[in-house]
């Protein structure tokens, strides 16, 4: 796992949840997003840590977020409006899974359909060219297209046996965090682990 950026921190007591230490919640999001606060983008960092944390853990562990700011933010509902914005952002990136994934479907679907009649095609060409005749170079065009053939077939062979099953992984871990705890604390003094 790559070392975290200094502000961010894992939990080391609680099973399940993870830590993030913030000067301030502007790091939290970001910078660059016009949007309004609670449809903004995670920072890329942040993002990255919740969910390289997030798969640490086993697939049933409920998740909980505590998120400590060195600074009490201005707005009186601010822990509400953090919390809902993070479970918005990972929903949403849960959402763009389910539309990756019946891409990958649709995709694959296609490819088996396309390297299944090349496949038909190949074979068919393989048995006219044994027909033809048993020299070197027929049997080595017989074997090019048995091979041609089967080659056609890798790519609906790795959708359905390796390419879903991690997209279907991060999608279950983006639900989880779409609905996890969020918490915010305030801890000015930013170095000691606050009370469990």
């Amino acid at each position: 796992m790559a070392v975290p950026p200094p502000h961010f921190q894992a939990a080391r007591f609680s099973p399940g949840t993870i830590e993030v230490r913030l000067r301030e919640v502007t790091q939290l999001f970001n910078s660059m997003d016009p949007s309004p606060f609670q449809e903004r983008d995670l920072d890329a960092d942040a993002e990255e840590f919740i969910v390289s944390w997030a798969l640490e853990y086993p697939r049933r562990q409920a998740l909980r977020l505590v998120v400590y700011l060195a600074r009490a933010p201005a707005e009186a509902d601010a822990a509400t409006t953090i919390a809902q914005a993070v479970r918005h952002y990972f929903a949403y990136r849960a959402g763009l899974n389910r539309r990756e994934f019946a891409q990958l479907m649709r995709q694959g679907r296609t490819s088996l359909v396309v390297g299944l009649s090349f496949l038909v095609v190949c074979f068919a060409a393989a048995q006219l060219v044994g027909r033809a005749g048993s020299s070197p170079w027929h049997n080595i065009v017989r074997e090019s297209l048995t091979i041609g053939g089967w080659v056609a077939m890798w790519r609906p062979l790795q959708i359905y046996l390796y390419d879903w099953w991690p997209l279907r992984h991060r999608g279950a871990i983006y639900r989880k965090l779409g609905e996890m705890e969020v918490e915010v604390r305030v801890d000015a003094g930013g170095a000691s682990t606050p009370p469990r």
